[in-house]
């Protein structure tokens, strides 16, 4: 079976470094499925689940914030703000950072207010999806 080797990188650690079968993530235009072969890209990513399918079938579902996905021949890098692996979601707190935005939305005094409590309503529920893709996968 053909590979690529792969690194999900955020800024804080690495998440994941070794051969894949195949990488899906959520890009600005939509998602997108890497396989070995697959033509060089740079795409920007958006805050979702990407799936990390090894040889050996097995599959990690990462959340990614938002970043940078390149392809190489041989290489996928993925650069992400923030990244972490889906078990370790606290589903609690991210209803709890939900909630905060909406309210933050329901009490806004000017855009500055607005955009922030619009990003963080955004990065929540995308991590509220990616928790849901975790646990019907797991």
């Amino acid at each position: 079976m053909a590979t690529l080797q792969c690194r999900v990188v955020s800024a804080r650690e690495e998440l994941y470094s070794g051969e894949i079968s195949m990488l899906i993530a959520s890009g600005t235009e939509g998602e997108i499925g890497i396989l070995p072969g697959h033509t060089p890209l740079i795409t920007l990513l958006k805050p979702g689940a990407m799936r990390v399918q090894t040889p050996n079938g097995e599959e990690e579902v990462i959340y990614v914030s938002g970043g940078v996905l390149e392809v190489q021949p041989k290489l996928v890098t993925v650069l992400a703000d923030t990244a972490v692996r889906a078990h370790n979601l606290d589903e609690s707190k991210i209803v709890e950072a939900r909630n905060k935005a909406e309210q933050m939305l329901v009490n806004q005094s000017d855009t500055v207010q607005t955009n922030a409590a619009l990003a963080s309503l955004a990065e929540s529920v995308a991590q509220l999806q990616t928790i849901r893709k975790y646990k019907n996968r797991a």
